[in-house]
């Protein structure tokens, strides 16, 4: 399982998907720059990777511009439809937002916004040339992947019981399988529409009189002047400093400040001197994440909507209040119950030659979104919003044009006011966690990008379904980890050595000496090449 990492001194390009990673290149050698390759990359996943991504679902980008030197982000999130409210759903007899079909899909896409604000400040090659790979696949076919496969098997009740997925996935009458050539027609159409239109084409033209009338039709809830009325958001990062290293993340709605507390916390302790697979580090990481879930769940929302008190969360001396917390019980698992959330997600990164750097991620939120396609679109629609609450006593509760609790959150990691490490992965829950281990990995543990995300894993929390929050670990080491931190409390579930339930995690490092070593998940599909 051991992927052999590539050196470069020029460029970078990591997905989890190796087309994307080749589309990325590919742009890359035409004289593109890191902005135009991100793009094209994040267009072409939506092809290739069609289960986790895709034009309906939403996108973040996290960048360093190599020119002025600056740390910007876009939110590229969508907002809830303007009819909805929290009884909404009730007058429908309905006490829950449905997870799956057309009433989940309640969310405005927001990642083809964020590719065209991207591309239009910063990006160099025609915005037609960016979206031809995406469409060349779309239409000419791409080769079925292994974890496509996977989770075609696992979906195929919601394949086979929406026309539109199962002309797609099992035009025969059966699965396709690994390797089997994927053609999506419809896609390619309406990303031809994309091409011609740009965004205006998916926010206001036909395209998306195509998507929202089909929406009204079947009984939806988006209308056409949702679309018109979606804006993303150019904001500024929040960050703070791990052993002399400035971590940057999105601010809410996104779950990164989670991440930055975790950090915080950990500074009380000397990593390198707790053995990497000991039970003392996962009990340790375990705690340390139900510390920051536990105000993640209190507070995270749209900040439009509701304030979140930042400051304080991000500060070192609330940061040492919680690792008093965790210090007066050393050796035993405090309860806590995570809420449970999908985790389906593609990250990818890209760094070139001029000092620009992009790490960004999308996502429909679970495996194949809200299972629905509108009419004959080809579009995958997201059910990101399946997660507000219709509790009005909490902070996520739906509300009109209002953005969801995110899961998404790429990071970026300087050195000097320059781009030191650039990581991100699949996985609700596991995002945050997942980060936590390779960027302690690479830190305190002396490890190269690569050997960081082969590092065995842990995944913290709980996802739909399940009524008790567990502690997975991979099998990578002795039973009796297991046991010990069994003994100490933790709901231990033990998973294979690579498991996918993991996430797939992608990172780039540029070292001071400008050599750019990437890396690329070997429990996914992906591939990292540099130029």
């Amino acid at each position: 399982m051991l992927n052999q990492m590539p050196v470069a001194t020029g460029s970078m390009v990591t997905t989890p998907h190796y087309l994307a990673s080749a589309v990325g290149s590919s742009i890359l050698q035409k004289g593109g720059n890191a902005y135009d390759a991100a793009v094209a990359v994040s267009a072409a996943l939506g092809v290739v990777y069609p289960h986790m991504t895709g034009i309906g679902g939403d996108a973040f980008f996290l960048i360093h511009d190599g020119a002025s030197g600056e740390v910007t982000a876009y939110n590229g999130s969508g907002r809830s439809a303007s009819c909805l409210h929290a009884d909404t759903f009730k007058k429908l007899g309905i006490n829950a937002i449905p997870r799956r079909g057309v009433l989940s899909a309640i969310t405005v896409p927001g990642m083809v916004d964020a590719w065209w604000a991207v591309w239009s400040r910063y990006g160099r090659l025609a915005w037609e040339q960016l979206l031809a790979p995406a469409v060349q696949y779309a239409e000419q076919g791409c080769p079925v992947s292994r974890d496509l496969s996977l989770w075609l098997k696992q979906d195929e009740e919601l394949i086979m019981g929406h026309t539109p997925l199962r002309k797609v996935f099992a035009p025969q009458g059966t699965l396709l399988q690994e390797g089997d050539l994927l053609l999506q027609k419809q896609l390619a159409v309406s990303l031809r529409q994309l091409q011609s239109g740009g965004r205006d084409a998916f926010y206001s033209g036909e395209l998306c009189k195509q998507i929202t009338s089909s929406i009204q039709e079947d009984g939806g809830m988006l209308a056409a002047a949702d679309f018109a009325a979606h804006q993303g958001e150019w904001v500024e990062p929040i960050s703070t400093y791990y052993r002399g290293y400035k971590v940057h993340q999105l601010p809410p709605n996104t779950q990164g400040f989670s991440m930055l507390m975790m950090l915080n916390m950990l500074e009380h302790v000397d990593m390198a001197a707790v053995a990497r697979t000991s039970p003392e580090f996962y009990h340790l990481m375990a705690e340390v994440v139900k510390k920051a879930f536990r105000d993640r769940d209190r507070y995270l929302t749209d900040p439009d909507f509701r304030e979140i008190p930042l400051e304080r969360l991000l500060s070192k001396s609330y940061a040492h209040e919680l690792w008093s917390e965790i210090q007066a019980h050393p050796t035993a698992a405090q309860p806590f119950l995570s809420q449970a959330m999908g985790q389906d997600t593609a990250y990818a990164a890209v760094v070139d030659a001029e000092g620009n750097a992009v790490s960004f991620i999308q996502s429909l939120y679970f495996d194949f979104g809200a299972a629905y396609v509108p009419g004959n679109t080809g579009v995958l629609m997201q059910n990101r919003g399946s997660f507000f609450s219709l509790d009005p006593r909490e902070a996520n509760v739906l509300e009109p044009g209002k953005r969801t609790f995110h899961t998404l959150m790429p990071a970026l990691v300087t050195q000097d006011g320059k781009p030191y490490m650039l990581l991100g992965t699949q996985g609700g829950e596991g995002q945050p966690q997942t980060q936590l281990s390779v960027l302690t990995g690479v830190v305190d543990y002396g490890m190269s990008i690569q050997e960081a995300i082969n590092l065995p894993r842990w995944l913290y929390g709980r996802t739909w379904g399940e009524q008790s929050d567990t502690l997975r670990v991979e099998n990578r080491y002795h039973d009796d980890v297991c046991a010990t931190l069994a003994s100490w409390g933790h709901k231990v579930e033990v998973k294979a050595p690579w498991d996918g339930v993991m996430g797939h995690a992608q990172g780039i490092v540029i070292r001071a000496d400008g050599m750019i070593s990437g890396a690329a998940d070997p429990r996914g599909d992906g591939m990292a090449i540099g130029l």
